[in-house]
């Protein structure tokens, strides 16, 4: 997995979730706490997310074939939208499920200080793995760019898969110290199962951010606004092209754009020049954008509006983003 790809925030997340959830699950059996059993099926969970976006990585960088001609980037897409299934029905409608089970059939907390010991160290640990994913994410994050629009816009699934994880992991965390201490406090298991259901809601609300991001990366983005608009400038910026006649962007894989245009060149170049003058425009638009390693220019001679018939591709197709 590429730095790109996060493969560190991927292992630091792994390990810390695996050594929580086991943890938890002791806390769980000596306590009964209801927020606990959710707490440790939800790390179980985040673990095995971890392993699928390793195997997603994996599995993504094998070659192109005859039946896969752009490779299989899209596969770390595919795992990203198995990990947001996951966290919903695993995570969410288990915690929720377990949460209005304790809150029919309450019962008292045994040993209450463990878990609430063990919910301190999760906190801590999750905080570590947070950190981690934090430090890789600024790596390629653009400079001033908002986190909101950083999980929104990036398009290696794998670090905003991990933020958002870890986020909902310590805000849950939250909920289940709430839960218990309440409950210790004032003697009503309810306040537990409170914070059982507190965690199934956050786990799927994060679950369906997390299906309707990678679901649009799977459906096919174009390049964000910034990269276009240097596409387009390094097309124009050169003696060769007389007129852009319209471009159209495609990610095939998360480190890997397809660029495929029209360009007007004159009327009067040989095939030789022209071949020549395409192999410049492709090398700038590598320059100005590394992950464009697939582009197709058509080259085409280029007529103002008055001697066009029907027109036909005669646009710049803009990424939304």
């Amino acid at each position: 997995m590429s730095a790109h790809g996060g493969g560190k925030a991927i292992l630091a997340a792994f390990a810390a979730n695996l050594g929580i959830a086991i943890a938890k699950f002791i806390g769980w059996l000596i306590s009964g706490s209801a927020s606990m059993l959710a707490e440790g099926i939800h790390s179980v969970a985040d673990s095995g997310n971890q392993l699928l976006l390793l195997l997603g990585g994996r599995r993504a960088k094998r070659a192109a074939d005859r039946e896969h001609p752009f490779g299989h980037g899209r596969e770390r897409y595919v795992y990203a939208f198995v990990v947001a299934i996951i966290l919903f029905s695993v995570g969410g409608v288990f915690s929720i499920y377990e949460g209005i089970e304790k809150l029919t059939h309450p019962h008292e907390l045994e040993q209450a200080w463990l878990p609430i010991v063990i919910l301190l160290v999760a906190i801590c640990l999750e905080g570590f793995s947070l950190r981690t994913a934090m430090k890789e994410s600024n790596a390629v994050r653009d400079r001033g760019q908002s986190w909101v629009s950083f999980v929104r816009r990036a398009k290696a699934p794998e670090l905003p898969v991990v933020l958002l994880e870890d986020t909902a992991a310590l805000l849950g965390l939250v909920f289940a110290l709430l839960g218990v201490g309440l409950t210790v406090i004032t003697g009503d298991a309810v306040f537990d199962a409170i914070g059982t259901l507190c965690i199934g809601v956050l786990l799927i609300l994060v679950a369906i951010m997390l299906g309707i991001e990678t679901k649009s990366l799977l459906v096919g983005e174009g390049a964000t606004e910034a990269d276009f608009d240097r596409i387009v400038r390094a097309i124009e910026s050169g003696p060769e092209v007389e007129k852009l006649i319209h471009v159209k962007t495609l990610y095939l894989g998360p480190e890997e754009l397809l660029v495929a245009g029209k360009i007007g060149l004159p009327k009067d170049v040989t095939v030789a020049e022209a071949a020549h003058d395409i192999d410049a425009v492709e090398a700038r638009i590598r320059e100005a954008v590394p992950a464009a390693k697939v582009i197709y220019l058509e080259p085409d001679v280029y007529r103002p509006p008055h001697e066009q018939g029907p027109p036909t591709e005669t646009f710049i197709f803009k990424s939304s983003n």
